[in-house]
């Protein structure tokens, strides 16, 4: 979707990623319960891997503060998956 909104790239572009990002959220609801947990990690990873994509292929250059708010993020990741549990 974002070649189709930020290029203006054909509309079978957009609607193309829209199914995909439909599905991608339909696989979501299919998994198990403890899932949640798993998805919230992998949030915290993508905000570090979307401030890599930015300041690598849009020339965006992450500041002090996107750097603290990804390494906080990172550390929220580290607590969920590695906290013990029963």
């Amino acid at each position: 979707m974002w070649l189709w909104l930020r290029k203006n790239d054909p509309v079978w572009y957009g609607l193309l990623g829209g199914l995909i990002l439909t599905a991608y959220g339909v696989v979501a609801t299919l998994q198990p319960a403890n899932f949640g947990r798993v998805y919230a990690t992998y949030g915290g990873v993508f905000i570090v891997m979307s401030l890599l994509w930015g300041w690598k292929v849009d020339q965006f250059t992450p500041d002090r503060y996107d750097i603290i708010g990804a390494v906080l993020a990172l550390v929220g990741v580290a607590i969920m998956f590695y906290a013990p549990r029963n």
